[in-house]
């Protein structure tokens, strides 16, 4: 029989395939290649009964791997796992980089699934927290530490371990949508008062010197104790927490210690308001953190699902963002300098400077477009027009790879709720 006729029988996973032995040759070092070699039936797995040679290896990824050395294209199917192809691929000794440049889109992203399946579960890590608090204490000793330090943690810090601990958390909340109450009433009575005397205050407002104390310090009472009740909550977690490094490195902690500080700082002053107006004006601005401290109603609800995934997807788009943010600094300075420059002997020119031609282009890439400032020159128009044209391509063409990338980790998600729900019930 002539060698370009002569045919070879694999037995891959169970499924025979008939070729020739010619297209086994197609390329030489391969595996496939060397079963057509004299001493291919001694070096691999021979059926001499069946006269075929037998592989336990996927028989779907191996009509691939033989439809590779038919056509000299290397295909695979849509929804194959990037890491499994990969691993039959050097089984059969076929470099990967052979893959047809139409199918590379069909992989998987070797990098997705090992940061998808991280997402993790707050309840789950909440139920698991207090089952370990619960087991410290029976293993602990009988020091008085070592039976109520977990208790109290658990009472101040984990809302779902006993309906005590439930009563806190609400009653901790009610705290905080109160002291938020008395933050947005306070702009009305004394915060924004610039100078007064005896009996006029020269401001926004004006109303008699013996009124304002009045409602200011009854104001500043009831913050006062509320702030008093954040700090014995504080001191308390931060006492009895089982890890104090991460306690003081948790965002929401962090905000909490800093909110204390508004009011024992003007409790220092409280007999000289006359010269700490513009203190108060800073203070104020730091009991913004009163509203980050809302973010605690979260404890009480289930994360929302795609709560969980942001942080996930966002710390996968670093190096996008950050690329990005290089282009959009790039276009600010080249579109900012060279709208300045032609409007620069413009005598109705806006722009006084370089440094509010570069706020002009930044608000006019984010297509913003506040009307402060503005080109007046044929010229500084046209510059103006490329600049916006420029600032939709910049957002807009890098939102379909963030979008994709959201997806991957929301279907990824999807699939890991899917297989606790089905772990459950079973």
């Amino acid at each position: 029989m002539e060698a370009s006729t002569e045919t070879i029988v694999l037995n891959v996973g169970g499924i025979r395939h008939q070729t020739y032995c010619s297209t086994l040759k197609t390329f030489p070092g391969t595996k496939l290649c060397r079963l057509t070699e004299p001493q291919g039936r001694a070096q691999f797995d021979y059926d001499t009964d069946n006269n075929e040679f037998f592989f336990d290896r996927s028989a779907r990824l191996f009509g691939d791997v033989l439809n590779y050395y038919r056509t000299k294209h290397l295909h695979c199917a849509a929804d194959v796992c990037r890491s499994l192809w990969e691993e039959e691929m050097a089984f059969w000794e076929i470099p990967p980089a052979q893959l047809a440049p139409c199918c590379w889109m069909k992989l998987s992203n070797p990098e997705g699934p090992q940061e998808e399946f991280l997402l993790r579960d707050d309840s789950d890590d909440s139920q698991e927290d207090s089952l370990a608090l619960l087991g410290q204490v029976e293993r602990r000793g009988h020091h008085s530490w070592d039976r109520w330090q977990p208790k109290i943690w658990a009472l101040f810090d984990k809302p779902y371990s006993s309906k005590a601990a439930m009563c806190l958390m609400i009653i901790s909340l009610l705290f905080n949508m109160g002291i938020l109450i008395l933050y947005f009433m306070e702009p009305t009575t004394y915060l924004e008062y610039v100078h007064f005397n005896d009996t006029q205050i020269y401001g926004i407002f004006h109303v008699t010197l013996k009124e304002s104390f009045r409602e200011s310090f009854t104001l500043f009472y009831v913050e006062l104790f509320c702030i008093l009740w954040f700090t014995f909550e504080f001191s308390t977690r931060l006492t009895f927490c089982p890890d104090k490094k991460k306690f003081l490195m948790n965002p929401l902690n962090i905000t909490d210690f800093l909110s204390l500080f508004p009011v024992f700082i003007e409790l220092l002053f409280i007999g000289h308001v006359a010269n700490m107006l513009s203190l108060l004006s800073w203070l104020g601005l730091l009991r913004v953190l009163y509203i980050v401290k809302l973010l605690k109603v979260f404890r009480l609800l289930e994360t929302p699902l795609m709560l969980r995934i942001l942080p996930f997807a966002f710390r996968s788009l670093l190096k996008e963002v950050f690329i990005l943010l290089m282009v959009f600094t790039f276009e600010v300075l080249f579109f900012g300098a060279l709208c300045y420059h032609a409007e620069l002997f413009e005598p109705d020119s806006y722009f006084d400077g370089m440094v509010s031609s570069f706020y002009w282009a930044a608000i006019t890439l984010t297509t913003v477009g506040y009307g402060d400032m503005y080109a007046v020159t044929p010229f500084g128009k046209a510059i103006a027009c490329c600049t916006a044209i420029c600032g939709i391509l910049t957002i807009i063409v890098p939102l379909p790879i963030f979008f994709c990338k959201f997806q991957g980790y929301y279907a990824a998600a999807i699939t890991k709720e899917k297989m606790k729900s089905n772990k459950r019930s079973s």
